[in-house]
C-alpha cells in the first residue's frame, strides 16, 4: 500500500509529493520552485521574500469575507540523518516512505515529517473549494532546523494576518501555546599533529544502536548520547593507562541528540587486551543503564591501522576534560507548568572537519531567558577552563504562554465539539519560530497543533496514520469559526 492511498487523501497526495522533492536545510530551492509552480498551476496569488519564505493567500470563500486573516505556517526543510548502511544523497533523492502497522516512517532516513505534514496540510486548504474560510495566507518559511533563518529575517508587513496558526508541533490532541528559546555554544580546540607512536595498538572505539533523537522534545527521556559516551570510555581509558587520540567524530546536528561516535585511539602494546577489558565493562554498563530507553545500544573496540600523526597531548588531555565535565540533558523543570523541562542542554557533535582544530557544538534551551543565558555561560566556562576557544552564536526567543488567547479558545472548543474530549493545552521545550515571528508581529495570536510524530531528527522518525485525520478534520474545524474582523 501506497502512503497516496490513505485518508484524507489531498494531505496525504501532497506529503508524498513533498517526500519525492529533496529540501535538505540551506538547500530549499527545489521546494520552493515546487511550491512557486503550484501556486501558479493553481492561479493563486504569491510572494517571496529577500530570505527566500513563500507565502501563497487564498481569498475567503463566500460569505466567510468578514473574518480574520488567518496566517497557516510550517516549514519547508528537514533534518537530513540516515542509518551507516543506507545509501541516500539528501541533495537529490527522493524520501522512501514504508506504511508500518499504525505508523509511516522512511526506508533508513529521516522522514522529514518535520513538517512536511503541515506544509502538506496548506497544500491541501489552497486546494480545497469546498471548505469554509476567511482569508487565508499560507506562510512557508526556510531553515527553520539550522537557524531560524526564514523567521528571524521574515520582513515586517510580509504577512497581513492577526491569527497563526503554527503547524510545527507533534503531539495529536495538545494545543501548543509557548515553546523555549535557545541558542548555540560552539567550543574550538586548536591542536598540533605528533608524530603517532608506532610501537603502540591501534584501535577504533565506537558508540552506535542508539535511538537518537530531537534535543528539546525528546531531552527530558533519558536517551543516550553518543558524544558522552564515547568521552566517558576516552576517559575511561585515560586513567588507567597511556593513550594517543587520532581521530574523534561523533553526532551531526545541533537540534539531535548524537546516536554514533567514534575514536581512533592508541595505548602501549601490552595494554591491548586491558583496553579491550575497559571498553567492555563499560559497554555492559552503559546497557544496563540505558536498558529501558535505548536498549540497542553497544560499545566495541576493533583493532584500527596505525595512523601516520596523533592529536599532541595537551589538547588530548584538555578535549576529554572538557567534554566529560560539560553539562547534557534536563538542567531544570518548569515550576509553573507541571512536566514542562524548562533548562537543559545537548553535547551535539564532534568533529575534525578542519586541519588543526576540533570542533564542538552545544546547544542551549529554556523557556526562561535568564536561564538560557545561564547554561550556555554554564558550558562556556567549562570549554575555557580547558583551554578551548568559545563562540556563542545568536539565540532566538521563546515564546511566552497566553492562557487567554482567543485563538487559544478557538481552538479548543473546535476540538471539544469534533471529538467530545478537552484538548491538553502546554508549553513545549522545543523550539518554534513562533517567538520570532511575535518579535516581529507583536500583536499576532498564536497556537500550534499537529498529528502525532516520534523520534523526530532521526532515521526511525515516523508519524501516526489515524492522527493525521484528526488533525486534518480539527484544522478544517478551526478555520471554519475564525471570528470576524
Amino acid at each position: 500500500m501506497n502512503i497516496t492511498e490513505l485518508k484524507p487523501s489531498a494531505i496525504w497526495g501532497y506529503f508524498h509529493q513533498i517526500t519525492q522533492v529533496p529540501r535538505p536545510s540551506k538547500k530549499e530551492e527545489k521546494i520552493l520552485a515546487f511550491l512557486k509552480k503550484f501556486a501558479e498551476e493553481h492561479k493563486l496569488e504569491y510572494d517571496q521574500d529577500a530570505a527566500g519564505n513563500i507565502v501563497i493567500r487564498k481569498p475567503a470563500s463566500k460569505g466567510y469575507e468578514n473574518r480574520k486573516t488567518v496566517i497557516l505556517q510550517s516549514h519547508v526543510d528537514m533534518v537530513c540523518e540516515k542509518n551507516n548502511d543506507t545509501v541516500h544523497d539528501f541533495d537529490n533523492d527522493p524520501i522512501r516512505t514504508i506504511i508500518d502497522g499504525d505508523w509511516v516512517r522512511a526506508d533508513g532516513t529521516t522522514l522529514g515529517a518535520d513538517n512536511g505534514i503541515g506544509v502538506a496540510a496548506e497544500m491541501a486548504i489552497l486546494t480545497d473549494d469546498t471548505l469554509e474560510h476567511g482569508p487565508i495566507e499560507c506562510l512557508f518559511t526556510v531553515d527553520e532546523e539550522t537557524g531560524l533563518t526564514g523567521a528571524m529575517n521574515l520582513a515586517p508587513g510580509f504577512v497581513k494576518g492577526t491569527i497563526l496558526l503554527n503547524l510545527d508541533s507533534e503531539d495529536e490532541g495538545e494545543m501548543f501555546i509557548g515553546c523555549a528559546g535557545g541558542m548555540g555554544t560552539m567550543a574550538y580546540y586548536k591542536y598540533t599533529q605528533e608524530k603517532a607512536p608506532q610501537d603502540y595498538y591501534y584501535a577504533t572505539v565506537k558508540v552506535s544502536g542508539l535511538k537518537g533523537g530531537h534535543s528539546g522534545g525528546d531531552i527530558h527521556v533519558g536517551l543516550g548520547a553518543a558524544t558522552k559516551i564515547i568521552t566517558r570510555a576516552l576517559y575511561a581509558v585515560r586513567e588507567k593507562m597511556p593513550m594517543v587520540l587520532a581521530h574523534i567524530d561523533g553526532g551531526n546536528l545541533h537540534n539531535a541528540i548524537a546516536r554514533e561516535a567514534t575514536a581512533v585511539i592508541g595505548v602501549p602494546m601490552n595494554q591491548k587486551e586491558a583496553l579491550s577489558v575497559i571498553i567492555n565493562e563499560l559497554d555492559g554498563d552503559v546497557r544496563q543503564e540505558l536498558k529501558a530507553v535505548d536498549p540497542n545500544v553497544k560499545i566495541t573496540v576493533n583493532t584500527a591501522d596505525a595512523p601516520a600523526h596523533v592529536v599532541d597531548a595537551d589538547t588530548t588531555r584538555r578535549l576529554i576534560l572538557g567534554l566529560y565535565s560539560c553539562p547534557h540533558g534536563v538542567m531544570g523543570m518548569s515550576h509553573s507548568i507541571e512536566g514542562l523541562v524548562e533548562t537543559s542542554t545537548n553535547l551535539a557533535s564532534i568533529k575534525m572537519k578542519e586541519e588543526g582544530v576540533i570542533r564542538v557544538e552545544t546547544s542551549q534551551r529554556s523557556s526562561s531567558e535568564s536561564l538560557k543565558t545561564d547554561v550556555g555561560n554554564m558550558v562556556k566556562a567549562v570549554f575555557e577552563l580547558s583551554g578551548a576557544e568559545v563562540e556563542v552564536r545568536d539565540g532566538y526567543p521563546g515564546w511566552s504562554p497566553n492562557t487567554d488567547s482567543p485563538i487559544l479558545k478557538v481552538t479548543v472548543d473546535a476540538y471539544k465539539r469534533l471529538f467530545g474530549k478537552e484538548p491538553a493545552v502546554k508549553a513545549i521545550h522545543a523550539g518554534l519560530e513562533c517567538g520570532l515571528f511575535l518579535s516581529k508581529y507583536p500583536y499576532l495570536d498564536m497556537v500550534s497543533f499537529g498529528p502525532t510524530l516520534r523520534d523526530v531528527h532521526s532515521p526511525v522518525e515516523k508519524m501516526e496514520i489515524a492522527t493525521v485525520d484528526l488533525f486534518w478534520r480539527h484544522l478544517v474545524e478551526v478555520l471554519k469559526n475564525i471570528p470576524e474582523a
